[in-house]
């Protein structure tokens, strides 16, 4: 009987998310919310022990990319995603803006307003 199979014929090597993150579910540092930007402070090559998924995070946000974006492009969880950019956030290699504030919505009377003013026309 041979080992377990640590190959994929269309995948490649099998790694388990949890296996990139230390077994950590979370990152303590900074919020990351799904539409979280993240932008490249630093060079990857400068830093021991970075692996390929964050050298490709990092690829990424060389242009600026939300949370969402850089999961989606790397295609691993999003809570696998988060804890990998909290790692590189701590060592200083990107940089991650909360997205801007929202206006706030019209009032509903505003809306009336607007509304019987077009029904005026």
């Amino acid at each position: 009987m041979t080992g377990p199979q640590w190959m994929d014929e269309e995948a490649g090597p099998l790694v388990r998310p949890y296996a990139l993150t230390g077994g950590r579910a979370r990152h303590s540092g900074a919020k990351l919310d799904l539409i979280t930007m993240v932008t490249t402070t630093g060079s990857p090559r400068d830093v021991p022990g970075i692996g390929p998924e964050q050298r490709r995070i990092l690829e990424i946000a060389r242009r600026g990319a939300s949370v969402a974006d850089i999961a989606s492009d790397i295609d691993l969880p999003l809570g696998v995603v988060r804890v990998l950019i909290g790692d590189l956030h701590d060592l200083g290699l990107v940089d991650v803006r909360a997205p801007g504030k929202v206006a706030p919505l019209p009032s509903e009377r505003i809306l009336k307003e607007v509304i019987n003013g077009l029904r005026a026309l």
